[in-house]
């Protein structure tokens, strides 16, 4: 059932041993959430923790450095940033995909699983969605907070690069810096610092780009091996995606990843009229518009033909 802010706040207020679920491989946007969320229940006297079936990145440790781990057995369950409960994880979607009592999100493909959903499409970032309700309910913006706030608008607006980046985006970015997000350092931090095995990874990843449907399309794949060769993590991967639409005249940007189990996982970076939801949408997966995920069975030439298809459908 689809709830406005109002309903949220009452939750919040009438709830306690809340549990925070964020996504695999979890990003800035769900574990932003995931923290701000967490601080502001602590404040109001709830016990509350996040949880990932993932390890945390450490590009994102610095979110967690003053939130308190509590232990306790959860009695309301919140997803934030989450569209469907596969994308939990395995751990998480074997204990909790059928338990969600809440779920804040900005996704169009959110599949409706949680008993309550504060659903906000146009919003460029659940951040900035969980934001709004803090705000109506009057808790205090503390800078820890802002923080957190602020990482998840940035990650999903590519640094306020991308066009969900509106003047609301702007105007609530302007207001977390108020509060004491130091947008400096967390840009520097997300967007402009990496490890060397990062840049040994992009030599590696570059060495087999393909282009494909008159040059509109680019494809990069990030292979296991690649991985062992240069030491780098797979928390990487998602750097790597962006990467795959800055070519001159690409409209679609595809990274392809191996799963272990079979199968590639597809990252999708658009431009202009190619919308990346729908095409993940149609192997299971979903996203944003210009930016959305999925995984296809089959080998690698088989895997991307079968989407290569839908692209050209597209252009």
């Amino acid at each position: 059932m689809r709830i406005d802010e109002d309903r949220v706040i009452e939750l919040f207020k009438t709830k306690d041993n809340i549990l925070i679920l964020t996504h695999e491989n979890p990003d800035g946007d769900t574990l932003g959430c995931g923290v701000a969320l967490c601080h502001v229940l602590i404040s109001m006297g709830k016990k509350a923790r996040v949880e990932n079936s993932d390890e945390i990145p450490s590009l994102y440790a610095y979110l967690f450095e003053n939130l308190e781990k509590m232990d306790f057995k959860e009695e309301f369950i919140v997803a934030v940033d989450i569209a469907d409960t596969k994308l939990l994880g395995e751990r998480l979607e074997n204990l909790y995909a059928d338990k969600i009592d809440l779920c804040i999100d900005h996704h169009s493909s959110n599949m409706g699983y949680a008993k309550e959903l504060l659903l906000r499409e146009k919003d460029g970032a659940a951040a900035l969605t969980l934001y709004r309700v803090l705000k109506k309910m009057g808790a205090t913006i503390t800078k820890e907070i802002a923080t957190a706030l602020y990482t998840g608008l940035s990650t999903d607006t590519g640094c306020f690069r991308y066009a969900n980046a509106n003047a609301e985006a702007y105007r609530v970015g302007a207001d977390l810096i108020e509060y004491g997000a130091n947008n400096a350092e967390i840009n520097i931090k997300m967007f402009e610092t990496k490890p060397i095995e990062y840049f040994k990874l992009i030599t590696e990843v570059l060495k087999g780009m393909r282009m494909f449907l008159d040059n509109k399309v680019v494809v990069l794949k990030v292979t296991q091996e690649m991985l062992d060769k240069t030491g780098a993590l797979s928390e990487y991967y998602d750097a790597i995606a962006t990467l795959s639409r800055q070519v001159e005249g690409t409209l679609c940007g595809i990274t392809m990843k191996e799963n272990s189990e079979g199968g590639y996982k597809f990252s999708l970076r658009t431009h202009d009229s190619i919308d990346a939801a729908a095409l993940c949408s149609a192997f299971g997966g979903g996203g944003h518009i210009r930016a959305a995920g999925c995984e296809i069975e089959g080998d690698e030439e088989e895997a991307l033909l079968k989407m290569l298809k839908l692209i050209e459908e597209q252009l």
